[in-house]
């Protein structure tokens, strides 16, 4: 079970295009043990057919009267779907069924938590081998001690077992079915060839030594996806592309020969650090593999923020490079954080506008094709919520709950002098500056100029990526201007400032 975000936000669009992966892999994982039938429903993307509830999200009265659940997992990854979370889970629990829940930023760091808000058991690390032995284990009454990487109630109290080592050969796990993610209509697939990330970020909870399955794999993946399920368009959410480079480069010839045979050229977004743009060899290969976009994380284009940030790269270096994968051809999708906390006597002394200004003119000189712009997410079990923790920073639950936490809200006290209200404000009007009204007239006028592409009958090629790239981002970005408009309208009914006001004086009477 996927959890629906809290209200609409920047990600709803998406997200009734993809789905979860992990959930995907675990719900395979269990559909391949015999007397089990496995069914994943998104409550994010319920397809034309899908029983919604009126409060929002599945109608999951009607999905119990359909097929009756004897065990149900919940997907917890993402920190602003958890109040939707235990709600589900406290629906079956009350109707005598178990309910499992796992996921690496939230979860893992709010075991106690989720222990006593309706989860019967918390799977710790990945879960395609721990659930197995669990189903197993409570197939016959077993002793769950003996299962790794599970924590669970005793007496009132929280066990935790055994931790269980992080898996490296994925080449025996199942292929992810999505044709067991009900309702859903999926135009974009997630995919994966390596878990794990050696950037240490502070604001991240994945760390540790990437693990890579084989090339062959993941291609064995999408080549299937194209064929049984005609799919065109591929996330591939590894957190960074490019490692194990050699076997990445293999991994794209292996795709463009493929494209070669079949005659169709897919879609491919990849996530990738900039420093890769010094890597002629992998971009080439890139785009001979379908790769059309790279999101990049840029954080900011202030040095003392990258810093804080524990990036290891410089403001001066980043034009040039997000420049180079331009020149290759890829659209370059940037993702910033506004007005990351720094740590302690760094002697910074820039105004909130002039932070939006430099962000602005950094996006239009490195000719950044989309952006995302988030405030900083004191997620659990970062080392930036310790941080602000130990500083009494963070607003308290009790008036900004876990909802709140998806980067579109202020969820701590600034740097002074800067305050909460104002870096919201300017993270909007560079959002609101790059996507706007008035490209749904520039979209009509690149529509019109299509036929001066016999211009470049000598390069039809060229021709048509220029007028793509152009029509494309002028269509995103007043598809962008419609999301924000909206998710404006929601943040006004949500009264948020009132509940801020109250945070903040819950904060002030604990120092």
């Amino acid at each position: 079970m996927i959890p629906a975000y809290p209200a609409f936000n920047i990600y709803s669009h998406i997200a009734n295009k993809t789905t979860a992966l992990g959930p995907v892999c675990v719900a395979t994982a269990v559909n391949k043990m015999e007397k089990w039938d496995v069914e994943v429903i998104d409550e994010n993307n319920l397809g034309r057919f899908g029983p919604r509830a009126e409060a929002g999200g599945a109608d999951h009265e009607f999905l119990q009267r359909q097929r009756p659940a004897d065990v149900v997992g919940l997907y917890g990854g993402l920190t602003s779907t958890i109040p939707r979370l235990y709600q589900i889970a406290e629906f079956y629990k009350k109707q005598g069924i178990l309910t499992i829940a796992g996921g690496q930023h939230f979860i893992e760091a709010n075991i106690a938590e989720a222990l006593f808000s309706g989860i019967d058991y918390v799977v710790i690390g990945e879960a395609e081998e721990t659930i197995k032995e669990l189903l197993r284990t409570m197939e016959i009454d077993g002793d769950l001690a003996g299962i790794k990487g599970l924590a669970y109630l005793e007496n009132s109290e929280p066990v935790l077992t055994a931790k269980r080592y992080s898996l490296t050969d994925f080449d025996k796990l199942p292929l992810p079915d999505f044709s067991l993610v009900r309702y859903a209509k999926i135009k974009i697939y997630p995919v994966e060839r390596i878990r794990g990330c050696s950037m240490n970020c502070e604001f991240c909870t994945v760390k540790g030594r990437p693990r890579p399955a084989t090339p062959e794999r993941l291609f064995e993946h999408i080549s299937f996806l194209v064929e049984a399920r005609n799919a065109k368009h591929f996330f591939i959410v590894d957190d960074l592309f490019g490692q194990q480079r050699d076997e990445t480069i293999r991994l794209c010839h292996m795709l463009a020969d493929y494209e070669k045979r079949i005659g169709r050229k897919l879609d491919i977004t990849a996530q990738i650090r900039l420093d890769k743009a010094r890597d002629p060899e992998l971009l080439s290969a890139m785009r001979q593999a379908g790769i059309q976009t790279v999101a990049i994380g840029f954080e900011s284009p202030i040095d003392d923020e990258l810093k804080a940030m524990n990036k290891r790269i410089s403001s001066a270096d980043m034009i040039s490079l997000a420049k180079t994968f331009h020149k290759f051809g890829f659209l370059v999708h940037g993702m910033f954080i506004f007005c990351y906390p720094l740590k302690e006597n760094t002697g910074l002394e820039i105004s909130v506008k002039e932070r939006a200004n430099r962000y602005r003119h950094f996006i239009k000189k490195a000719k950044i094709d989309t952006v995302q712009i988030l405030l900083a997410v004191p997620l659990p079990g970062t080392e930036l919520r310790r941080r602000l923790e130990r500083q009494n920073r963070i607003y308290p639950l009790q008036d900004i709950g876990w909802e709140y936490y998806d980067g579109n809200f202020p969820l701590f006290e600034p740097d002074e002098p800067l305050t909460s209200e104002e870096i919201h404000v300017f993270a909007k009007k560079i959002m609101g500056r790059f996507y706007q009204f008035k490209y749904m007239f520039l979209v009509a006028l690149n529509i019109c100029s299509f036929p001066a592409l016999i211009f470049f009958l000598h390069n039809i090629r060229l021709g048509w990526k220029r007028w793509y790239r152009s029509w494309r981002n002028y269509l995103v970005r007043f598809g962008g201007w419609i999301t924000l408009r909206r998710w404006n309208l929601e943040f006004k009914r949500d009264k948020f400032w009132q509940k801020r006001q109250k945070a903040l004086e819950h904060l002030r009477q604990s120092q």
